[in-house]
């Protein structure tokens, strides 16, 4: 039995195939004269992981509130899929210290989400045992965790990351790597990221889209890190810093740790090291 089968993973899609969720087609917003954005053509399609990059400034949040309907484009069109449910995990979310809120009540906040559904999203994040604890005293990891498990209790087909890693140390990372790619392999669901951090554009993203006022360039990350507009934006050593992160995926990351490789065998080191079944070291 091949990978996909045996872990329930839905086979990708030619990309050209899958549906549009989202459309933003010349879309722009501008304030007080000036041009936040222009010119933005954007497809997400179901079963992607799109990332968009930018310098401070550039329009990276302007971007997610057209493509969020938050706000409305002084030009162009945005489309969602009647299909469309997203949900959307900030950049911040500060709660009171003093506020007594367990993260079972954090998750049921804004609507009415049976037990066992907040029991089964905390259990895909590895958090099921936090689900007393008080939201306010969580680890910035943990919380991470949290708000993952709350956008998955809602069942979405887009999930939605402002800047997902502040505050969060490398582990904290790799896991979130892990929850995403999760979320698209065994949901066929969709992820938009805006994100300034290499790491996570290269492990865990499709495509890339770089802003600056306008898309500058778009791409699959190993074709971005070349784009002469990507190097004029953030320079040699970031194209070369991205490079560094690109490898072959050939193995799963399941909820509990275990490593399986793309043929079904469990591979007996965390590490890979000395695996046959691996063509290079775990890098995630």
């Amino acid at each position: 039995m091949n990978f996909a089968k045996k872990h329930n993973v839905i086979p990708p899609k030619d990309a050209n195939d899958r549906p549009a969720l989202l459309e933003l087609q010349n879309a722009g917003l501008q304030r007080d004269g000036r041009w936040l954005v222009r010119n933005i053509n954007l497809t997400i399609r179901s079963g992607e992981i799109v990332t968009l990059i930018g310098p401070n400034g550039s329009g990276k949040s302007t971007t997610l509130k057209l493509a969020l309907k938050i706000a409305a484009p002084s030009e162009g069109t945005v489309h969602q899929s009647p299909d469309l449910k997203i949900s959307y995990i900030p950049q911040k979310l500060h709660i009171e210290r003093t506020l007594p809120l367990t993260v079972e009540h954090l998750i049921k906040l804004t609507s009415a989400i049976p037990t066992q559904v907040i029991h089964d999203s905390l259990k895909m994040v590895n958090a099921e045992h936090l689900i007393h604890a008080q939201a306010s005293l969580l680890s910035g990891g943990e919380f991470q965790r949290v708000m993952m498990a709350r956008a998955l209790a809602r069942k979405p087909n887009l999930l939605v990351l402002d800047e997902p890693v502040q505050g969060v140390d490398f582990n904290g990372e790799a896991q979130l790597y892990e929850m995403i790619e999760n979320f698209r392999d065994t949901t066929g669901g969709s992820v938009l990221l805006v994100s300034h951090d290499l790491n996570i554009v290269m492990a865990a993203t499709d495509r890339v889209l770089c802003l600056n006022g306008h898309i500058c360039c778009s791409g699959s990350p190993a074709e971005i890190i070349s784009n002469p507009e990507y190097i004029r934006l953030f320079g040699h050593r970031a194209s070369s810093a991205l490079a560094a992160y690109h490898h072959h995926h050939n193995h799963k990351h399941l909820s509990d740790g275990t490593v399986i490789h793309e043929d079904g065998a469990i591979c007996k080191t965390l590490t890979h090291e000395n695996c046959g079944h691996c063509d290079t070291p775990l890098q995630n």
